[in-house]
């Protein structure tokens, strides 16, 4: 069985040989220019590549793309002055081109920055709560069953010590002619 010819001709290989009819030729020479000027022009937006392009028509009509113009960039390689003015205003291009790059870490490190932000709040608050528990809680407070021996102790000791305190206080007031 013989295989088929494709019809179109997609992505064959086209031989390099000149187009014969006019019309076919200048439709070829529209379309290859238009992808070239978006190649060259993307070149420019990614790599911040300074790029000159001069294309004649089959009709001998002269068309450029230039980055960031026809004319730095010829005079550039005319004059071999690599330290031209457009490469001092190179790096603007070059922020131009990066600054989607940079926009995007802005939003993660911005987005990094409010996390770590919410977390410190969380942690405040827990350092405030805990706080809150067992240092603002009056020692009578605590829960007997949580304590260790020398706790127990301390809060023995101290609630004798209370015991005193408060005698003495009743003690003074009845010799004073206090009623309480």
């Amino acid at each position: 069985m013989m295989s088929k010819k494709k019809e179109t001709l997609g992505r064959q290989k086209i031989p390099m040989v000149r187009i014969k009819k006019e019309t076919h030729r200048q439709v070829t020479f529209s379309k290859r220019r238009a992808g070239l000027f978006k190649k060259a022009s993307e070149l420019c937006t990614l790599c911040g590549a300074e790029v000159g392009i001069i294309v004649y028509s089959p009709a001998k009509k002269p068309f450029s793309f230039g980055h960031p113009s026809v004319e730095s960039v010829l005079d550039r390689y005319l004059s071999r002055n690599n330290l031209s003015i457009t490469q001092t205003e190179k790096p603007q291009g070059n922020a131009a081109a990066s600054s989607g790059v940079l926009n995007v870490e802005l939003t993660q490190i911005v987005s990094q920055l409010e996390e770590e932000k919410k977390k410190g709040q969380a942690m405040a608050d827990m350092r405030k709560a805990n706080a809150v528990r067992w240092s603002m809680t009056n020692w009578w407070e605590r829960p007997v069953e949580e304590m260790n021996m020398v706790q127990l102790r301390e809060m023995k000791s101290a609630l004798e010590e209370l015991w005193k305190i408060v005698v003495s206080e009743t003690s003074m007031a009845r010799q004073l002619g206090l009623r309480m």
